[in-house]
């Protein structure tokens, strides 16, 4: 069941992992912006997790705490959605 908590616990282990990821591959303090980077980290922390529990590397990501594996799972998600980004526009050719 999908509760205000997990919605907060989404949007903060969002915050943390997007701007990770977007001070990594932007190489500078803002990240992609406040906006964007929680938009990539509660992307990437749906990719992760997903992930994650396919390979049973992370068990029990779905409880309502926020913990270094939900970060680390948020950001390891952020960047395989910016790298997934990256080969889309550069298949595109834009």
């Amino acid at each position: 069941m999908f509760t205000f908590a997990h919605a907060v616990t989404w949007l903060i282990v969002g915050l943390i992992g997007g701007s990770l990821a977007g001070i990594l591959v932007k190489r500078r303090r803002a990240g992609f912006g406040r906006l964007a980077n929680i938009a990539l980290g509660c992307v990437g922390a749906v990719v992760g997790g997903a992930l994650f529990t396919a390979f049973k590397l992370f068990p029990g990501l779905d409880a309502v705490v926020i913990s270094l594996r939900d970060v680390v799972a948020a950001f390891i998600g952020s960047l395989v959605v910016l790298a997934a980004r990256w080969l889309w526009n550069a298949r595109s050719g834009s």
